[in-house]
């Protein structure tokens, strides 16, 4: 017997993948010559010919809760090859960004990150809290005094010369910045959670229904077996490396990804000592902390000005602002945290402060903004790639 799908476009997504780089989409007539060229479609309903006739059909449901859309890392290969100019990798990085939104919560903010109108807020409201706490911390003592007294600790800081800049940095980058980043740090986990659980749910159906798996339930155990065999596969970038259009796009990914990683581990190292050892900084150039500090510091603006590079100069690839906004912050955090450091091991204490406040408010658009941005990718790519390895998606 055969099933009766019945299709109800939804005009209003179609309008929404033009307007996040998938104008194209249109132009698309089935030749299947995108499917034939990508290098890491699945041999069982592979892709993206058939995300194609769901974009231009307007099927948002559908679209969006297929894993699918984010096992395509965007190479190029589809769209080199594509006949009629349809661009289906930047189709398909437009339906990724909708499966961004459509996921995170709250959608207003998820939307509102889409938005260039929206972008004095994104920067606006970190800057107006950090240059509130920065008004008391340094211009009222005896606030702060009071303050830290409620919870039995001691608040001075020294006034003269470098001393003064160590002592208040130490301050601006404890208290000040963990009483802003550890809370903003649990609402990111608690939003991934809360997507990720709809979407693994989604993303099961549709392979379910559509036949791309031969698991009827989730095991929870084995998916996250799954996962520890995915995350050598993207660390390594293999399937990046499969493709051959932007293969040179592979290095300056991976060093940003291992910037990240190394910083991580960095601000984990020191949050520990500070807190458990009480030893504050600021720590010797010599320190080996400090050296992956630097290296991973230096590669992120390396990294990340490459792939700036690299899209201005390809005229032919689509970059729409989403693309903008994620690079020119993940730029602006790696600019920024190396002048902070040089500008301190100058005893350069305004620049310093300058240049740090700078540093915060990109942070705090990076991490705030993680679920809803671009660079949400990382963790919904990965959770397909685990799915698709747990469900064996050949």
């Amino acid at each position: 017997m055969t099933e009766t799908y019945l299709a109800q476009p939804d005009l209003g997504f179609i309008a929404q993948m033009r307007g996040l780089g998938g104008d194209t989409l249109k132009k698309c007539y089935q030749c299947a010559t995108c499917s034939v060229a990508c290098p890491i479609a699945p041999e069982n309903s592979p892709f993206p010919r058939k995300e194609m006739i769901a974009a231009s059909w307007g099927l948002k449901d559908r679209l969006l809760g297929s894993a699918d859309i984010w096992l395509c890392h965007n190479c190029g290969d589809c769209t080199d090859m594509c006949p009629r100019g349809a661009a289906p990798g930047d189709v398909m990085a437009a339906v990724r960004a909708a499966a961004i939104t459509e996921y995170a919560q709250p959608k207003a903010l998820a939307k509102a990150v889409n938005d260039p109108k929206k972008l004095p807020w994104l920067l606006g409201i970190p800057a107006i809290w950090f240059a509130i706490f920065a008004y008391i911390t340094m211009a009222h003592e005896d606030v702060m005094t009071k303050l830290f007294n409620v919870f039995g600790i001691a608040w001075s800081h020294a006034h003269e010369g470098a001393e003064h800049v160590i002592a208040q940095a130490d301050f601006f980058s404890t208290w000040f910045v963990d009483l802003t980043f550890v809370p903003l740090a649990g609402a990111v986990v608690v939003i991934f959670f809360l997507s990720l659980s709809r979407f693994v749910g989604d993303i099961h159906e549709n392979a379910v229904k559509e036949g791309k798996t031969d698991k009827k339930s989730i095991d929870v155990k084995a998916f996250l077996q799954a996962l520890g065999r995915v995350i050598p596969l993207i660390l390594k970038h293999n399937k990046f490396n499969e493709c051959g259009t932007n293969q040179e796009r592979a290095t300056p990914h991976m060093m940003v990804l291992f910037s990240f990683i190394g910083l991580a581990i960095v601000t984990g190292i020191f949050f520990i000592v500070l807190y458990v050892f009480q030893t504050p900084g600021p720590y010797s150039q010599l320190n080996p902390v400090k050296w992956l500090a630097n290296i991973a510091g230096v590669a992120l603006v390396i990294g990340s000005g490459i792939m700036i590079k690299s899209r201005l100069d390809n005229k032919d690839q689509v970059t729409t602002y989403k693309d903008w906004y994620i690079l020119g912050v993940v730029f602006s955090v790696g600019l920024t945290g190396m002048l902070t450091e040089m500008a301190r091991l100058a005893h350069l204490e305004w620049i310093t402060y300058g240049f740090y406040y700078l540093h915060l408010i990109a942070i705090f658009n990076l991490f705030a903004f993680l679920p809803f941005s671009k660079m949400a990718h990382l963790v919904y790519r990965t959770t397909a790639m685990a799915y698709a390895e747990y469900g064996n998606r050949k």
